[in-house]
């Protein structure tokens, strides 16, 4: 059995959001006592996106994948 992977072949739509799924539970650490104000600023705008991200994945079209 092959164990290479093509890399260059288009996903899917159901592997991009599978992949789009998998890379939302990164684990980072967070420390509130060292963060400057770019840290918070960053933080408020990851989890806009975030859930920016979650509206667009449980739209009801995709919700067939």
């Amino acid at each position: 059995m092959s164990r290479n992977k093509r890399h260059d072949r288009v996903l899917t739509k159901t592997d991009k959001l599978k992949k789009l799924q998998s890379a939302k539970n990164e684990d980072v650490e967070f420390s509130a006592e060292l963060a400057d104000h770019d840290d918070v600023e960053a933080l408020r705008r990851s989890e806009a996106a975030d859930r920016r991200q979650d509206r667009i994945m449980n739209k009801p079209e995709l919700s067939d994948l």
